[in-house]
């Protein structure tokens, strides 16, 4: 049986159809029913129940975009910096397993050399370097309360899309924002997303960090261009001048646009679509809501 916390969330949701679709048992873990920040609580819930893995898909996003953390900052430092240590501590009481759901938006841009940022990369956006989101300082502080902890993944998702209609889907934002930005990511396709994290802990890889995106990276253009070719949302893209431009206009705090390196992922032998070919597939297979 596994233990999924978050599970309402647009991750979380991912997560409980894969393991429906997989016939898996799992429990989602609700806040009603049993408080998982508190350490004892959790902990004896675990022991309890005896879980074989745990799956930490909770946080905290901010909505409609990550403008939202920098008002609600208590909640936005608790979810994504201090709830990890909270799960670490009782999955270590507790002997059990577990993944944690991190973000590549602890980078900004890319390597020196061209290439996108490995797990062996410090991150360069965070509070340290004083130049990141709130969200994205947060994130990068959850990692480092991590550091220690003993079977543990961390896999860090980017910008997630699917081929279904959602307000926190990166092709819906694309499709109805006023304007665009244009930037350089690596991004993650949702389903491959939870696909391959899972794919870790079945096929018993070594714990640790890993840069869950797929290969490659797009501009936003390059999105555009295929939604436009798809036909799924006819309008006018419209882009601003500059970043300059975007931050006075549009976003309260910066923005992480950085490319990731997944091919520690692909090494221990789980493989993800190429980036361009599967906003394709989604876009193909668009369902509106």
């Amino acid at each position: 049986m596994i233990y999924l916390l978050g599970g309402s969330g647009y991750v979380g949701q991912a997560y409980q159809a894969l393991l429906t679709q997989k016939g898996i048992p799992f429990r989602n873990l609700r806040r009603a029913e049993v408080d998982y920040t508190n350490v004892d609580v959790l902990t004896a819930a675990l022991k309890r129940d005896k879980p074989e893995f745990l799956i930490n898909s909770a946080g905290y996003t901010g909505k409609p975009n990550v403008d939202a953390c920098e008002i609600h900052k208590t909640e936005c430092l608790f979810g994504n910096a201090v709830f990890p240590g909270i799960v670490a501590k009782a999955c270590a009481e507790a002997g059990v397993p577990w993944g944690h759901v991190s973000s590549g938006c602890i980078y900004t841009g890319c390597r020196a050399d061209g290439t996108g940022f490995t797990e062996e990369d410090a991150p360069n956006f965070t509070f340290r370097q004083n130049n990141c989101s709130f969200y994205s300082g947060t994130k990068a502080l959850g990692e480092e309360v991590l550091a220690d902890a003993t079977n543990c993944y961390i896999w860090r998702l980017r910008i997630p899309f699917d081929n279904i209609d959602n307000p926190r889907n990166y092709l819906t934002k694309l499709m109805r924002y006023a304007k665009l930005l244009e930037a350089a990511n690596s991004i993650s396709q949702l389903p491959e997303f939870v696909a391959a994290t899972f794919a870790c802990w079945e096929k018993h890889i070594p714990y640790g960090k890993y840069n869950i995106t797929n290969p490659g990276h797009v501009t936003t253009r390059e999105v555009v261009g295929m939604i436009e070719k798809s036909g799924v949302h006819p309008k006018k893209y419209e882009f601003f001048p500059s970043e300059e431009e975007f931050m006075k206009i549009a976003a309260k705090t910066p923005r992480s646009n950085c490319t990731m390196n997944s091919d520690k992922l692909a090494k221990a032998g789980i493989k993800m679509t190429e980036v361009h070919e599967s906003v394709e597939q989604a876009l193909r297979t668009w369902r509106k809501a």
